[in-house]
């Protein structure tokens, strides 16, 4: 059981309260992220739903990860815009514990769902005559759900055992959200527990999933040198170029936060990554997948011109 005393208050986030010149051009700069985010993503979304060409398993995933980047921003962006146009900058015990909750779900899940994209992406040019057989729509909904189901399981403990510490009247959370690295600080007892789970966590979720991406496109790799053609090893490293993108930032942004201690926590630094990855990653995703990609850009025309004969008639 949470004790009353815990559940009661709330946290003051400091964000760049020590630079308000600072807070304007933050609150343009994530209103531009984030409304990019909703767009972009929510655009995913629609076409892969409404285009049957796109009713495949990248696709599927794709969805996905666009649902979830949606879910992430949100439980950051309109938070962080109110605080930098208010001077009280705060959040309910309440509040830390949802956007806490859903954040860690939600980058978990993500962990996870990256790692069955390479699986899908192995799938695809390892065993191209075999890939529906094996990516049927029954795996894919059973991979999905597992990855889900997973990361919110391992989130609440973690969460509740983050926010049961007690913190001797400390409430000054030096970031402009609740993480755990930064929530750890507040302690006002020894974390070296919390620490080993976060740690542990961070194993399991995100390095056993980076090592199985690696280990995925070394056969990718391998597979791909052996396709005699030219223009069918750009094809095929065309279509795993922008998950490996996508890898590179979300992976790189998490292990850099996660998998240090807290007692190393940058004020500065791992200010400028938590932006990083809550705002600018999710933004740049459906931009990575959609840029070089002529599958969506055909499903997007279709789209309109459909939406323009509708009108004529």
């Amino acid at each position: 059981m949470l004790s009353f005393h815990s559940s009661l208050g709330e946290f003051i986030l400091l964000g760049v309260s020590d630079q308000p010149q600072l807070e304007l051009l933050l609150f343009v700069l994530i209103l531009i992220s984030y409304t990019m985010t909703m767009l972009g993503n929510t655009t995913i979304i629609v076409i892969s739903w409404l285009d049957p060409h796109l009713h495949t398993p990248m696709y599927f995933f794709l969805s996905n990860l666009s649902f979830l980047d949606l879910g992430y921003a949100t439980s950051f962006g309109p938070l962080m815009l109110m605080n930098f146009r208010r001077t009280h900058k705060s959040i309910s015990w309440a509040g830390c514990f949802a956007q806490l909750y859903i954040s860690l779900s939600l980058g978990l899940t993500e962990c996870l769902l990256l790692a069955i994209m390479a699986y899908d992406r192995y799938a695809a040019i390892c065993q191209p005559l075999r890939y529906m057989a094996i990516m049927n729509h029954r795996f894919c909904l059973q991979l999905a759900a597992t990855a889900w189901l997973c990361s919110f399981g391992n989130s609440i403990l973690q969460t509740i055992r983050t926010l049961r510490l007690p913190r001797c009247g400390r409430n000054q959370i030096d970031n402009f959200f609740c993480e755990v690295p930064a929530l750890l600080k507040l302690a006002c007892v020894d974390t070296s527990a919390n620490e080993a789970e976060v740690l542990a966590s961070s194993v399991i979720f995100l390095l056993v999933p980076l090592c199985f991406i690696l280990i995925t496109y070394g056969y990718i790799g391998a597979a791909v040198l052996k396709i005699r053609s030219a223009k069918g090893r750009i094809k095929a490293f065309n279509t795993c170029a922008s998950h490996l993108a996508v890898v590179s930032l979300f992976y790189g942004t998490a292990i850099s936060t996660y998998l240090q201690p807290p007692s190393r926590y940058s004020q500065h630094r791992d200010k400028i990554v938590a932006l990083f990855y809550t705002m600018v990653t999710p933004m740049l995703n459906p931009l990575i997948y959609t840029l070089r990609n002529k599958e969506v850009h055909r499903a997007v025309q279709r789209a309109l011109r459909r939406n323009m004969t509708a009108q004529e008639v």
